[in-house]
């Protein structure tokens, strides 16, 4: 069984806890009232990756802060990470010039595949708005992005999210061929 390694990144109140919570069946009494990760939270649970050969993954969801005065924590925390999530909140203009840094910081110094990323726009509840086209920087456009609204959708976020962890599941493998072949050869 795989050991996946998920970092949950982005800006502040983008709603990483929300669906961390969400996606690992966890609950927390925080009444709606928010509360600022610190440092980083790290939920373990199992999950069915759709599109994978393994039947089941052992996930370790890293709930990381948006703070930036945790910012000398982030390469430990990116050691040995299977895939990153980028989330934030469409509904502020400055998280999609903020998720250019997180891209950069995460993703791009760790040499992830594509498949191993995930963009998600967490709609917060009441924000009446509709799955849109989203202005991202050309690197970002090719990555997958999808729309998370946990009151009217909770379901689709779950089966994109089980994709998703399918395509690095996919991706450790292969990786683990290629490097039992070299050692082979």
């Amino acid at each position: 069984m795989f050991k996946a390694k998920i970092l949950f990144v982005g800006p502040n109140e983008s709603g990483k806890t929300v669906l961390a919570n969400f996606l690992s069946d966890t609950t927390e009494n925080v009444g709606g009232e928010y509360r600022p990760t610190q440092g980083v939270r790290i939920l373990e649970f199992e999950s069915q990756p759709e599109g994978s050969s393994d039947k089941s993954c052992e996930v370790e969801l890293w709930d990381c802060s948006g703070d930036f005065k945790f910012e000398s924590c982030w390469p430990a925390i990116m050691k040995d990470s299977s895939g990153v999530v980028i989330i934030f909140n469409p509904d502020v203009p400055s998280h999609l010039k903020e998720i250019e840094m997180w891209h950069s910081m995460f993703i791009s110094s760790q040499d992830l595949q594509d498949s191993q990323c995930l963009l998600i726009a967490h709609h917060k509840p009441g924000s009446g708005v509709e799955d849109r086209r989203l202005p991202l920087a050309s690197h970002l456009s090719r990555l997958l992005l999808i729309h998370s609204n946990l009151e009217e959708e909770p379901e689709d976020v779950r089966q994109a999210f089980c994709r998703y962890l399918g395509n690095v599941v996919n991706a450790m493998s292969e990786s683990r061929e290629r490097e039992e072949m070299s050692i082979i050869t």
